[in-house]
């Protein structure tokens, strides 16, 4: 392993405490990072600091070790509902990950309480955890920690508390404002005290992050730190130690190149990145399957509950695969990670940068494989120049089994393997239209063909993108997939009953009422609908512009007693009956028939 160092922690101008030294050194810190170097003797002389840093240079300690270093020279000692420090960050694995860190630093120091708050738990729980124990130091996601500013009906008066903060820091801060937190970020900074120290921490520098360091900080230090040598000159964005290769392949010889890829590196550790939740739950399923021997785990931003246990549990792994979202591209540290493969590009050029930067961290080496399409090469020479992020070509590999076949089995035996592929399918063609490199990545250059035998589709899916269009080099299997059963007899149980009151409705009619149809957007029903009833009511208006209001009202009353003859409420005797008998004019007074009313209904 070879240290990018800046000296040894007892040469900061400000000396650290004992404590934190002797933590450093079971942690197996002798010495600094650049960036450590760089912002702890600002952080620790009230600056406000703006650190940009490639992902891995170690920046949760260049915040962690200052927040601790400031609450102890806090003159007046913190009270237990006082909050001395906030540290935010984008996602909830990462918060686990800095709490676990901070967790070292704060066990030689009882007087100081930490807390953890993200999604995925009972924020009554939480509450009643801060007033049982306090929380001198917070670590939380955005939404999370604007919940509990709302929480004084429950106890919390947590603007209160905040009174007495010291720091504040901003974790990934790019990634906070791409997943859309702005908002709460601002409404968090309105309840925080403008003289405090604040540090924004990020890889990437965008104009949004401009903005926040102008909305949030007072004069701040800005902090770049390059990797050295070459890198340097050319600002590259990741690690030097990365080894960053593409393999360019046809859509249907994708799964296979992957596969057989995890086969033959089975005692290493991988992180496999696809674009969306519902690629991930399909060939996870897939690659459980057909990559036997390993450890296999996924994580998505959908899941709720699971999330933490399976990331803590995939850390301790000494080999494995996690299948995983972007959910995992920032911040993460996970131990030892030998490859990050990316089965789809990300969204993003940044986030390319952030995946590759989950291996080689912190002076360890490591490589990075993205998998392209023939017509997405062009995205190399983009990556080049618009990242610093130069690739080298990895050559398709030999004697691969074709694995789709398989897979296509699978779905036949089970309806569950069935749908996940036709979802995955359709929301990797959507995120694949919202791609903001459209200039390489474009929908309408996608052999949909070849793409659906990739995924070993049975048929393929009802969706818009697909209209109008035919697929002679696609061949749908022989079956009616409505047959498919699920392998899980609960849930097949559960479709057999729906479908049988779906054929009961259906046979007992729709109570009259006129049925919507399948495959039109419902949006679109409504509009016909809306504008059918104003052209009506725009000819009824034309039709009786020459009417004087008593004949119109007379009218509108004999055509209501029209509907309910034709409707079988009255007689026809009752009928004609009622005509001559009404208040408003009787038979003598008009010729009017029952074929004239009909033409008003």
């Amino acid at each position: 392993m070879e240290h990018v160092t800046e000296g040894s922690w007892e040469s900061l101008p400000v000396p650290l405490h004992p404590q934190v030294l002797s933590v450093l050194r079971e942690l197996g810190f002798p010495y600094m990072t650049p960036v450590q170097s760089a912002t702890i003797p600002l952080f620790m002389k009230n600056k406000d600091v703006a650190a940009e840093a490639v992902t891995g240079s170690g920046k949760t300690l260049a915040f962690v070790i200052p927040i601790v270093e400031i609450l102890l020279r806090r003159e007046e000692k913190l009270k237990k509902s006082q909050v001395g420090a906030i540290i935010i960050t984008p996602t909830r694995e990462l918060a686990v990950q800095i709490e676990e860190v901070l967790s070292h630093f704060t066990k030689p120091f009882p007087q100081f309480s930490q807390i953890l708050w993200i999604g995925g738990r009972n924020p009554g729980e939480d509450v009643a955890r801060f007033k049982e124990l306090g929380g001198n130091i917070i670590v939380a996601t955005p939404g999370r920690l604007e919940d509990m500013f709302r929480r004084k009906a429950e106890g919390l008066d947590l603007a209160s508390c905040v009174r007495s903060l010291e720091v504040l820091v901003l974790d990934e801060a790019d990634r906070l404002l791409d997943m859309g937190f702005e908002t709460s970020i601002n409404t968090i900074l309105e309840f925080l005290p403008k003289q405090r120290r604040t540090g924004l921490f990020s890889a990437t520098q965008t104009q949004e992050v401009e903005n926040l360091v102008r909305a949030g900080l007072r004069n701040p230090v800005r902090i770049s730190v390059k990797e050295k040598g070459v890198a340097a000159s050319s600002t590259q964005k990741t690690p030097s130690r990365l080894e960053n290769f593409y393999m360019v392949c046809k859509a249907d010889e994708k799964f296979n190149q992957l596969v057989h890829f995890l086969r033959n590196h089975k005692q290493e550790k991988h992180l496999v990145f696809f674009s969306t939740c519902a690629c991930v739950e399909y060939y996870g399923k897939a690659l459980e399957a057909l990559v036997k021997g390993v450890k296999l785990m996924c994580i998505h931003g959908k899941m709720k509950y699971k999330r933490n246990k399976i990331f803590m549990e995939f850390r301790k792994l000494q080999s494995g695969i996690l299948v995983c979202t972007d959910v995992m591209a920032r911040g993460i540290d996970i131990p030892e990670v030998n490859w990050v493969l990316q089965y789809d590009p990300p969204s993003n050029a940044s986030a390319f940068v952030h995946r590759c930067g989950r291996t080689a961290r912190i002076g360890h080496g490591g490589s990075a494989l993205v998998f392209l399409l023939p017509m997405e090469e062009p995205y190399i020479s983009f990556l080049a120049i618009n990242q610093k992020c130069p690739l080298q070509e990895m050559k398709l590999q030999k004697n691969t089994a074709d694995l789709l076949p398989k897979l296509k089995t699978m779905a036949l035996a089970d309806r569950a393997v069935f749908e996940k592929g036709m979802k995955a399918f359709v929301s990797y063609v959507q995120a694949y239209a919202k791609h903001e490199c459209n200039l390489i990545f474009r929908l309408k250059d996608l052999d949909f063909a070849s793409l659906a035998r990739g995924f070993a589709l049975l048929r393929m899916p009802k969706m818009p993108e697909l209209r109008g269009k035919q697929f002679p080099d696609f061949m749908p299997v022989d079956v009616n997939t409505d047959t498919i059963p699920f392998k899980d007899k609960i849930r097949e149980k559960q479709r057999q009953n729906q479908l049988l009151e779906q054929q009961r409705k259906e046979k007992t009619g729709n109570d009259g009422r006129r049925k919507f149809i399948k495959n039109k957007a419902w949006s679109k029903q409504k509009a016909k609908k809306e504008k059918k009833k104003k052209l009506n009511e725009k000819r009824k208006r034309e039709e009786g512009s020459d009417m004087e209001d008593e004949d119109m009202e007379e009218l509108l009353n004999d055509t209501r007693l029209l509907k309910k003859f034709k409707k079988g409420k009255i007689t026809e005797e009752e009928f004609e009956k009622a005509l001559l008998t009404s208040g408003k004019r009787s038979r003598n007074k008009t010729d009017l028939e029952i074929s004239d009313l009909e033409d008003d209904c």
